[in-house]
């Protein structure tokens, strides 16, 4: 075999040489190195996709998270809503559900819905679905929506399984200090957390005969029945006593013992008359 001469081994080193350099040109073009994997940008990735909470029920309202995703750089969000058959087949966009809400609707009754999240950056977008809710229900007849946001159902719209439920007591004067006639405002509401209007309320003390025995009276649209009380001799007026009450809410028709009728014990401070 014949050895290489000196010219040939020089040679080869200059071209090494020319090879090196034009590689480093190369790359201080370019920002000088080669870009590693981290940096290199892509599109966002769904990790986790988005979940819808709230009841699938005409008239309740529908919240999605973004879910979650991977980008190497800042992600925007944008949002729309579809309608799919029961069976889960057949998915429609629905016009103007462009937010991170949805107001359920009656055209979704029989429905199940879906949220859809699509993930923008500087290089590019991607969208993915949450999964379907539960078939749509149609909402409580007679449905009036408050100035809050509650929504007001009238009592005669509540049927089992639902029930009604005492939600909150005030009184006007706390602790009891005279026995004067006082104000009891009792709110009336349903286990599906809307107000109820046109129930009737019913209190009682216990013992009976502490206070002077009202009759039964129906809640107004925000769900509120206002009752009278006055507080007989029989009711101790100091410091560590309580005006104990029984309160039943019940609709027209029903049993006042049975169908959605709900009962509750409440309990008022009493304290000595004031000087």
């Amino acid at each position: 075999m014949q050895r290489p001469t000196r010219r040939s081994r020089t040679l080869v080193a200059s071209l090494a040489t020319l090879i090196l350099v034009a590689t480093v040109a190369v790359f201080s073009t370019i920002g000088g190195a080669a870009p590693t994997a981290a940096q290199q940008q892509y599109g966002p990735t769904n990790t986790a996709p988005p979940v819808v909470s709230g009841e699938a029920r005409q008239g309740q309202t529908l919240t999605t998270t973004n879910g979650t995703w991977s980008s190497t750089t800042t992600i925007t969000y944008a949002y729309g809503w579809q309608r799919c058959e029961a069976n889960s087949t057949g998915c429609v966009d629905i016009a103007g559900a462009t937010t991170a809400t949805y107001v359920v609707q009656a055209a979704d009754v029989g429905k199940r819905l879906r949220s859809r999240v699509t993930a923008t950056n500087t290089s590019g977008s991607s969208s993915t679905f949450s999964a379907l809710t539960d078939v749509v229900v149609a909402g409580a007849s007679g449905q009036i929506t408050l100035p809050g946001g509650l929504i007001s159902v009238p009592a005669s719209s509540v049927v089992l399984p639902a029930r009604l439920v005492i939600s909150n007591i005030e009184y006007s004067q706390m602790p009891i200090r005279s026995r004067n006639p006082l104000q009891m405002r009792i709110r009336i509401k349903d286990t599906r957390g809307f107000v109820v209007r046109e129930a009737l309320v019913y209190t009682n003390a216990i013992p009976f005969g502490r206070i002077t025995q009202p009759g039964e009276v129906r809640t107004d649209q925000e769900g509120w029945a206002t009752v009278t009380i006055t507080p007989t001799r029989l009711l101790p007026l100091r410091n560590g006593f309580l005006l104990t009450q029984f309160v039943r809410a019940r609709k027209d028709g029903d049993d006042v013992l049975a169908g959605v009728s709900t009962r509750r014990l409440v309990s008022a401070r009493t304290a000595n008359p004031s000087s």
